[in-house]
């Protein structure tokens, strides 16, 4: 086998680029160094007059992250795959001999950006250029939630009466490494899901319940361009409806319609945003024990046309970015269904962006 030269590594980077290299689409189209000022500002690292290695560039640090989100990886893969792949070198700007930053440097700089709550402030920063690139929040929004999933937890029922009332259960407060491997935030809670069809055709009356243990990532999309506007993680178990209420209603966007399904109809939410100048446009609920009327009936097929569009969302940080909490905490949690949400409007910028060049 002939030693690797320069001109090899370049020939096979072309190559990667004629076979559409994605990374290097995000590097032509997403001005990283916007979110330079929000990350030292987070980061608050020292003048380096006291000595020691300096730490890695923020801005290289930060497009770590979205490798790792785009790719769904732990750490440990995140180093390995740096190491050995040209693509991710290419877009961290990083050459052959160049020091790569080990696992325990992304989690620590990851670890550091979520107990600072720079999160909330990268995804502002990055919704801003869109903005600045023509894609105002337009033709009214659609809300809708979804469930995420953590590692699953051993508790006694005891254990679980404890965290539900907001105390830690008395044998894990002198037991510091315990205590930090448990997840107390996450909750249980019930996900319906249509019953299958029977053998014989018939479809059972009710639907099947799955218990599911982890977190809720609620969203607000612009129906015009589709980026998440508005977004908030709970846990699993913390009502939809509830959360309309909670800032997740975008007051910049040029229509007043709000769209989302029955989870969020009620006389609360129909009132705060008749205050607020909202128009609902949520689907109304079946009447107790009685048939659905053929108007409502009408009228939700109409609004579930536009607001399926928010299931794509869902559908592409899922299957796409394989969107699963592998973290302790509502903090990390956020961190990570933030970083979701903010790669997600990357890829949907690329995707008009590259539209408009075509038209």
């Amino acid at each position: 086998m002939k030693q690797a030269g320069f001109f090899d590594v370049e020939e096979r980077l072309a190559r990667l680029s004629g076979l559409g290299d994605q990374l290097e689409a995000f590097s032509r189209t997403v001005d990283f160094e916007v979110f330079r000022p929000d990350l030292e500002k987070a980061l608050a690292y020292s003048d380096g007059s006291k000595g020691g290695r300096p730490p890695f560039d923020p801005v290289l640090m930060f497009k770590i992250l979205v490798i790792q989100t785009l790719n769904n990886l732990s750490d440990e893969r995140t180093e390995y795959l740096i190491n050995d792949r040209l693509s991710f070198m290419r877009f961290l700007g990083l050459g052959l001999s160049d020091r790569v930053p080990d696992a325990k440097t992304v989690w620590l700089f990851r670890e550091r950006l979520a107990q600072a709550g720079a999160i909330e402030r990268l995804f502002e920063r990055f919704d801003a250029t869109l903005r600045t690139a023509g894609y105002l929040p337009m033709a009214g929004q659609i809300l809708d939630a979804t469930l995420v999933a953590a590692p699953k937890q051993r508790n006694t029922n005891a254990e679980k009466a404890d965290l539900r009332a907001g105390r830690i259960p008395e044998d894990w407060q002198d037991k510091p490494a315990k205590l930090s491997h448990k997840d107390r935030h996450a909750r249980w809670t019930l996900k319906f899901t249509k019953a299958k069809r029977q053998d014989d055709g018939t479809i059972p009356a009710t639907d099947l319940a799955i218990p599911f243990f982890g977190y809720k990532s609620h969203i607000s999309i612009d129906r015009k361009y589709r980026f998440i506007r508005k977004w908030k993680t709970t846990d699993a178990a913390a009502s939809d409806g509830a959360r309309l209420r909670e800032g997740l209603l975008d007051k910049t966007n040029t229509a007043s319609s709000v769209w989302a399904d029955t989870a969020y109809r009620s006389k609360a939410n129909e009132d705060f945003m008749d205050k607020q100048g909202f128009v609902s446009k949520v689907h109304r609920k079946k009447p107790h024990l009685k048939p659905m009327p053929r108007h409502i009936q009408k009228s939700n097929a109409g609004k579930s046309v536009v607001r399926s569009r928010v299931e794509h969302v869902f559908a592409d940080q899922k299957s796409q970015m394989g969107l699963f909490v592998r973290t302790v905490g509502i903090t990390r949690a956020t961190m990570r269904i933030g970083l979701a949400n903010i790669v997600y409007n990357m890829r949907r910028f690329l995707f008009l962006e590259r539209l408009n060049a075509s038209a």
